[in-house]
């Protein structure tokens, strides 16, 4: 059974940092894009950044470019590092894994989300 699960969010103040990371488990997926999305109260959930199954390629938000950088090691690990976050960060983050190599398919498999508040 495949499981994705969020942790590193929590309460932070404006200009700080945090690191996302998502834990896959239940089958490889070395071959698969991975992706980061979030959704606020009120908002439909978007996309944050994504990576391709090499790594080779990023994508990010306009929101987010420039402050967060998403990176993944061993194929099951994805990582969202967060600088500078500000209020309008706040959401709950989301984990995707996309159903092909390339992050602009279908996604398979979400995780849970994990909480991330931003305070001015």
């Amino acid at each position: 059974q495949v499981q994705l699960v969020e942790s590193g969010g929590g309460l932070v103040q404006a200009g700080s940092s945090l690191r996302l990371s998502c834990a896959a488990s239940g089958r490889t997926f070395s071959n698969n894009a991975m992706g980061w999305f979030r959704q606020s109260p009120g908002k439909e959930r978007e996309a944050v950044a994504g990576i391709s199954w090499s790594g080779g390629s990023t994508w990010y938000a306009d929101s987010v470019t420039g402050r967060f950088t998403i990176s993944r090691d061993n194929g099951n690990t994805l990582y969202l590092q967060m600088d500078s976050l500000k209020p309008e960060d706040t959401a709950v983050y989301y984990c995707a894994v996309y159903y092909s190599g390339s992050y602009h398919g279908p996604i398979d498999f979400w995780g849970q989300g994990t909480q991330v508040t931003v305070s001015s």
